[in-house]
């Protein structure tokens, strides 16, 4: 039988967001991710170099026995996910601007955004907006700074507390009560958010969306979830830099959340 590898590639760690969620829907299903931590952070860089680095990675993911490969990154997805999905004959899984829940559930029509640069910039993003949210205030936010220190493994500091306090409450005073996390980095800093937002705004995290769209897209396809030729599901992670952040993520959602990341092995691989 098949044996089904599902990919995932980052700017760098922000993706084990959305990996954590998959691993949680889909336990028996193998993945390969890939954090281009070298050349993180992707927000300030141009599409082009974007859609150079993301051809890559998928190349990389597809040697390695990908069949379906995810985007979870906010900005990759912006600039290159319709590049990826018209020069390669496998499915693609973006992080889709979680914008629509926020717009439909808001009472005050307020929503703030904490994004990257690059992810507003995006077709996906400024579709969904013109949708669903024409009829709502959008506060925005590039969130300069945040992703750097989620990769360097500060984002429960004070700096970080600071750093989101003054992105966020020039929002609090618009009267928003929805703050939509617009990159997969920003999941870390749910607990420090948590402690300071008003108890009425509501945390939009998209990443179990993408874990649900993912499963989707399996099923429909008809690939094997729980197939791996009656082996172990396994995890194996690539990062085109160091691997210690990596690793030590990966410990601690494992320990957060009980949630086993099964066999896991953790290596380096450089893109070009």
């Amino acid at each position: 039988m098949e044996r089904n590898v599902i990919g995932i590639f980052d700017s760098g760690v922000g993706g084990l967001t959305v990996l954590k969620e998959l691993v949680s829907l889909l336990p028996k299903s193998s993945y390969i991710y890939f954090a281009d931590t070298l050349n993180c952070p992707y927000g300030p860089k141009g599409a082009t170099e974007i859609i150079r680095l993301s051809k890559a990675i998928t190349e990389f993911l597809i040697e390695q026995g990908c069949s379906t490969i995810v985007v979870a990154c906010n900005t990759a997805t912006a600039a290159a996910i319709d590049y990826l999905r018209a020069n390669y004959p496998i499915p693609f899984v973006g992080m889709e601007p979680a914008i629509k829940p926020a717009a439909l559930a808001t009472k005050t029509k307020s929503i703030g955004v904490l994004a990257t640069k690059g992810t507003f910039k995006g077709r996906l993003y400024q579709e969904t907006t013109s949708k669903y949210a024409a009829n709502i205030n959008i506060w925005y936010q590039v969130g300069s700074g945040l992703v750097e220190l989620v990769e360097q493994g500060k984002s429960d500091s004070h700096e970080a507390t600071e750093l989101l306090k003054k992105y966020i409450d020039p929002m609090l005073k618009k009267n928003i009560d929805h703050l939509v996390l617009g990159c997969t980095h920003y999941p870390f800093f749910i607990p420090v958010l948590t402690d300071f937002l008003p108890k009425n705004i509501t945390i939009v995290n998209p990443a179990p969306a993408v874990a649900k769209q993912t499963a989707k897209v399996l099923a429909q396809m008809q690939k094997p979830v729980d197939c791996n030729n009656g082996e172990e599901p396994f995890v194996q992670f690539y990062s085109s830099g160091s691997t210690e952040t990596l690793q030590r993520l990966v410990n601690k959602i494992e320990q957060d959340t009980g949630i086993p990341f099964g066999n896991k092995t953790f290596n380096r691989h450089t893109l070009f």
